[in-house]
């Protein structure tokens, strides 16, 4: 469980609650503490978790992170990892204020919408389907106030999970109306004759299932004596890896069922 009486777990959290609020990133923890760990990096999330809470902020939904073979390897790791999403997070005009942002990189992924909570600790990928109201495209835009993504797994899990904004597309899918493991995605910046493809891929990427990490998360989050609730956005995993974006760029992500969704950065 988290310990939230250390003064050296508070302290960090302190460090990366300004350096959000400030733009400046910090050096990564685990260089400068050899002893900081996972159950370290989730106690300081939770602490700035509570902090935002009492200054007014509404949970709005989680994330989850590391859930392609590719990052987990790199970073040295066998599971996702989870950071909580914030209602002030949400661009559902398309626009990305890049001034309130310190190092973005962008995320093409699905969305699950819940309509009922995932309790219990056993939750199944058919426990996922009967819970979700819709699943919708979806950008993450993750950040790092780690100076310059220099991350391990406990410096990014502290660090919110790297959360930073997300948007969500108009089209609206029943989890059930459509094998998520096979949606196809196309991820391009830029806009007509200047658009470039950055990647592709499937919902496969994503832990095999898209259904199956929001089932990590429900068990993952029962562990630590917290829940997936109904009405939660629930943002299940990149399908590529993630592009740096900057004040200009658009990014346009095209999927297979789930329609297209829009991030200009401004």
């Amino acid at each position: 469980m988290y310990r939230k009486d250390d003064a050296r777990i508070a302290a960090y959290a302190q460090e990366l609650f300004d350096a959000e609020r400030t733009g400046s990133a910090v050096s990564p923890i685990t260089e400068r503490d050899a002893m900081f760990g996972v159950d370290d990096a989730y106690a300081v999330q939770s602490e700035n978790v509570r902090r935002a809470l009492t200054m007014g902020h509404r949970i709005s939904g989680k994330k989850i992170g590391l859930t392609s073979p590719g990052m987990q390897k790199q970073l040295g790791v066998n599971e996702p990892d989870y950071g909580h999403l914030f209602s002030a997070m949400d661009c559902a005009d398309g626009l990305v204020k890049t001034s309130a942002l310190i190092q973005p990189k962008i995320e093409a992924e699905l969305a699950f919408i819940l309509k009922a909570d995932l309790t219990g600790g056993n939750v199944s990928a058919a426990d996922v389907i009967k819970a979700t109201d819709y699943v919708a495209a979806a950008f993450e835009i993750i950040d790092s106030r780690i100076a310059g993504w220099r991350i391990k797994l406990a410096d990014t899990v502290a660090d919110n999970a790297s959360s930073g904004r997300y948007i969500l597309g108009n089209t609206r899918i029943r989890p059930d109306a459509a094998d998520l493991k096979a949606a196809g995605m196309k991820l391009y910046k830029n806009i007509g004759k200047q658009a470039v493809l950055m990647g592709e891929g499937t919902g496969a990427a994503v832990l095999g299932d898209p259904c199956v990490s929001v089932a990590w998360l429900a068990n993952k989050l029962w562990g630590y004596g917290a829940a997936l609730k109904a009405g939660e956005v629930v943002l299940s995993g990149a399908f590529t890896a993630a592009p740096a974006a900057a004040k200009g760029d658009v990014f346009i992500a095209e999927f297979t069922h789930f329609g297209a969704v829009e991030a200009r950065f401004v």
